[in-house]
């Protein structure tokens, strides 16, 4: 007789959390909004397997059960680890939406347990002497990334953010102007570097990935102004918090980096646009030195050589 799954097992199956890194990135944010104190008390590789196989003889620690509950609003810890009900296992209907998240991704099947998203799960355990400790996970493309990491999960709680790119955009098409705007009410900084739309780095990038319609640098003056309008419309005493810039050099990576915890890391490949390239995030290791250090020190030898606008 097959043992009945336990309900936790099933909703992080229908989140595509069952990787690893998946999941303890989705851990994180729901700790960061419980209370900041319980920011990197994700469990081990080993816990979560003990979690989801259902062979707990009690309830984890109090604080897990609050970010679980905050990761699976409309169900208790004691729920979570219990049987999953007769309804999920056979309709599989959507779960209770967590914030930003749940509501824009469909649950998937059973038979469809295994990531849709061909997301590659990195061990921090790769070997001594390799710096890559603090890579949480990495897409095939930016689009899966923001499938399962939907803007509105990372940058809802900042208080920093910093981005360097082509077009950025993560945050100025794919994240409302109202929730932006607000977050910088709220006392959030907000840097964001630009790829010069006038300059002949981006000329390079048309031709590189073929258009003949200027449609790079139509797009990035579209978002320098989004956010230009933004910055206006703020309360002058904010209007400082949100500052832009430009750079005209070759291209080579996508940076976000999030209150100086979190890295959402994208090269740019050679003829493809960037929503179909790779994507990495990582999560700063206070006790590694990884590619999280490398990338911030990218991000501000860009910064420096940039000018603002």
């Amino acid at each position: 007789m097959v043992r009945r799954p336990i309900l936790l097992n099933v909703l992080v199956q229908q989140r595509q959390l069952m990787r690893y890194g998946m999941f303890r990135a989705a851990y994180e944010n729901a700790a960061k909004k419980v209370d900041r104190e319980l920011i990197g008390t994700a469990p081990s590789r080993a816990q979560l397997h003990r979690w989801i196989s259902g062979g707990l003889k009690r309830l984890p620690h109090t604080d897990h059960c609050r970010v679980l509950q905050r990761m699976f609003p409309g169900w208790t810890a004691d729920q979570l680890f219990a049987p999953c009900p007769d309804d999920l296992l056979s309709a599989e209907p959507a779960p209770p939406a967590t914030e930003g998240q749940a509501a824009r991704t469909p649950p998937v099947t059973r038979r469809e347990a295994a990531p849709a998203h061909r997301l590659v799960e990195v061990d921090a355990r790769s070997g001594p002497g390799l710096p890559l400790a603090d890579v949480a996970a990495v897409f095939t493309t930016r689009a899966e990334f923001t499938y399962a990491m939907p803007p509105q999960a990372m940058f809802d709680d900042a208080k920093e953010i910093r981005a360097a790119g082509l077009s950025l955009n993560l945050l100025c098409q794919q994240y409302p102007d109202q929730r932006l705007r607000l977050l910088l009410e709220n006392g959030a900084r907000l840097e964001c570097l630009f790829l010069d739309p006038d300059g002949d780095a981006i000329q390079a990038r048309e031709r590189e990935e073929g258009y003949t319609d200027h449609f790079l640098t139509t797009l990035t003056k579209l978002n320098i102004e989004v956010l230009s309008r933004v910055r206006d419309r703020l309360p002058a005493e904010a209007r400082d918090r949100l500052s832009l810039a430009v750079y005209d050099e070759t291209i080579r990576f996508g940076i976000v980096l999030i209150d100086g915890t979190t890295c959402v890391m994208q090269p740019y490949l050679p003829q493809a646009r960037g929503v179909d390239s790779p994507t990495f995030l990582l999560h700063r290791d206070p006790d590694t030195a990884g590619l999280y250090n490398t990338f911030e020190q990218i991000y501000s030898e860009l910064s420096e050589r940039s000018r603002p606008v």
